[in-house]
């Protein structure tokens, strides 16, 4: 053994505790944190590879000098961009064990990580109120999750028309028409990944003030197909609005026409967990595949998400790996057979312990607390800015929608978000909703407090202030 190896090896408890009281250092101090890590990112010129190794606790100190300070406080309660989650206690702990388990959850037989793993998945089944036909598994985000699920559906398309698409290559289906009325980025990025090309996804006209897709729009569109099978993806859960399709509704058009449903819950899977909202996604069970991301409001460290469907013998088809070494899937077939991945680390531990850890119960008030301070962001932005600031949107769950009251131009409003960001108080994301261009608070952070809300309104006041100031220079 190299003998920087043997001697890490030797003092490994010591490096382990020395990485310990780092991250505690850092998660203490997450409140305190620069929201946006200061530019420059990179603390000047790349270095080249070292020839020779110092040891785990030299590149240990290292790192805490050269790359820490640049880190951003991303899983802090006030980075309200994108729609990020923080990572519970728990959750962390068991990130931490996957590293060092370094189970690979390929195929099961010779450890129980596979079960965990089939463990999981059933709670998060019963969490987001599935039925027991969905079979599911993990993958990295919900763009691979979407990726898998519009697979699974790409050789449905192919069943219907006799032919496997997983042989026979995406060729086969010849025009495949995807509708949607408000789809995520990640969809158009599935859909060239697949084969079936961007080109194949058609916008549905949404409801009039909605990002909700109208059902009479996407009916006439499905009728305009003349019999031949499609992909409908629906939403729960728009990124700019947090706007939710009528699942009953779209659901029930397949009495008259083909197509495969795929829900994009990404995080609106969430509010099932909420009485006042549960609403909202009613009918999700009755999709033949749906996308949920784990790191957002499961708030489990990144990546994580899962992916399930009812057509698990098309997933098979659509992913199976053969092998000499491997075993041909069966009735419950192994992960490799599942998912894109090959091998992949144990997504499904951090998981299993926030679940076992908090409960329904625990996970419910994150939700409920997230959506309790949306609106009052949502309050402050209409009433605590003084005509500064504006909302584009209603406030439905947990993503505000905002922009300037004056002359919201890209420029203004990029202007008004790096002031905010440069403040250190609070990170929100761009946007362009009915033509205007705004920005996004997503709360989905289980560490997010009232506090953290005024502090975050006060910061875009200010920069919206600024940004007024520079305007009438």
């Amino acid at each position: 053994m190299h003998p920087v190896l043997a001697a890490d090896l030797d003092r490994f408890d010591q490096l382990l505790d020395a990485a310990r009281a780092r991250a505690v250092a850092a998660l203490r101090g997450l409140a305190d944190r620069p929201v946006a890590a200061p530019a420059p990112h990179a603390p000047g010129p790349y270095e080249p590879l070292p020839e020779r190794g110092a040891g785990g606790a030299a590149a240990l100190a290292r790192f805490g000098e050269r790359w820490e300070p640049g880190l951003s406080g991303s899983a802090g309660p006030r980075y309200l961009g994108f729609v990020t989650g923080g990572a519970t206690p728990a959750a962390v702990a068991g990130d931490w064990l996957v590293g060092a388990y370094d189970q690979n959850v390929v195929v099961a037989g010779d450890s129980a990580a596979t079960d965990l793993e089939r463990e999981t998945v059933g709670w998060l089944r019963e969490l987001f109120g599935l039925g027991g036909a969905h079979a599911g598994a993990f993958v990295s985000g919900a763009t691979m999750s979407n990726v898998a699920g519009l697979a699974v559906a790409r050789e449905w398309l192919g069943e219907r028309l006799g032919v496997s698409v997983a042989d026979a290559g995406a060729g086969a289906l010849g025009e495949v028409t995807v509708l949607s009325g408000a789809a995520h980025s990640s969809v158009p990025k599935a859909l060239s990944l697949l084969g079936l090309g961007r080109g194949a996804l058609r916008a549905v006209p949404p409801l009039p003030g909605r990002e909700a897709v109208n059902v009479g729009e996407l009916a006439a569109a499905l009728a305009a197909l003349d019999g031949r099978p499609a992909i409908v993806v629906a939403n729960s859960g728009t990124v700019n609005t947090v706007d939710f399709d009528d699942l009953r509704a779209i659901a029930a058009l397949r009495e008259r026409y083909p197509f495969w449903l795929h829900v994009d819950a990404a995080f609106g899977a969430f509010a099932a967990l909420s009485p006042e909202h549960a609403h909202l996604v009613a009918g999700l069970d009755a999709a033949d595949s749906v996308c949920v991301d784990l790191h957002k409001w499961l708030n489990v460290p990144y990546d994580a998400a899962v992916q399930f469907t009812r057509r698990r013998d098309l997933q098979v088809r659509v992913f199976r790996n053969a092998a000499a070494y491997m075993a041909q899937p069966g009735d419950d077939p192994d992960f490799v057979h599942l998912t894109p991945e090959n091998s992949r680390r144990l997504r499904a531990l951090p998981a299993w312990l926030t679940l076992a850890a908090y409960g329904r119960e625990g996970h419910r008030e994150v939700v409920e607390r997230n959506a309790a301070l949306a609106r009052r962001f949502g309050s402050g932005v209409e009433g605590g800015s003084g005509g500064g600031l504006r909302l584009l949107a209603p406030v439905r769950l947990n993503v505000v929608c905002f922009t300037l009251a004056a002359e919201p131009t890209e420029e203004r409003v990029a202007a008004l978000a790096r002031a905010a960001a440069a403040s250190g108080e609070v990170v929100v994301t761009p946007t362009v909703y009915g033509g205007t261009h705004g920005l996004r608070a997503a709360f989905s952070n289980w560490r997010t407090g009232p506090e953290d809300v005024d502090r975050a309104v006060e910061a875009l006041v200010q920069a919206a202030r600024e940004v007024q100031a520079a305007r009438e220079v």
